[in-house]
């Protein structure tokens, strides 16, 4: 079988649209599976728990005390 420039193109393109079809119903799942709910908000709010306030100019957390 003599694999020319055209055959490579449609091989190519067929296969590159099935892998991104198949990826992203892949991340769809895995993003809305009901059981990693929990792990998903505790990382969206372990950001936000940790915030302490900006640095000044030397480097350290500004005292919010007043």
């Amino acid at each position: 079988m003599d694999l020319s420039h055209d055959v490579l193109v449609v091989l190519a393109k067929t296969f590159g649209l099935f892998w991104l079809v198949g990826m992203s119903i892949g991340i769809t799942a895995y993003a809305f599976w009901p059981s990693l709910g929990r792990r998903f908000n505790r990382a969206a709010r372990s950001i936000l728990d940790d915030e302490q306030g900006p640095l000044n100019h030397s480097g350290h957390r500004e005292d919010k005390s007043g």
